[in-house]
């Protein structure tokens, strides 16, 4: 596996990680070694997309009590 798609993996692994602190999640790099660089990207950029859903939804959230303590 070239240092790119090892690169890319840590990527996923690491965005996995960052939706809770008290939960880890490792990837065993022989799933995703099948797969092109662009299979990976493209599960890092769905991460991402569901990472920033749950922020806005959280946002939204969060305006609910600022209308309330005006």
């Amino acid at each position: 596996m070239n240092e790119r798609k090892k690169q890319l993996i840590i990527d996923i692994q690491n965005l996995l990680n960052s939706y809770d602190a008290n939960k880890t999640t490792s990837i065993n790099p022989n799933l995703l070694e099948f797969m092109d660089e662009n299979t990976l990207i493209s599960i890092i950029d769905s991460l991402l997309n569901q990472k920033e859903n749950l922020i806005q939804a959280d946002k939204k959230w969060l305006e609910k009590f600022k209308k309330y303590d005006n």
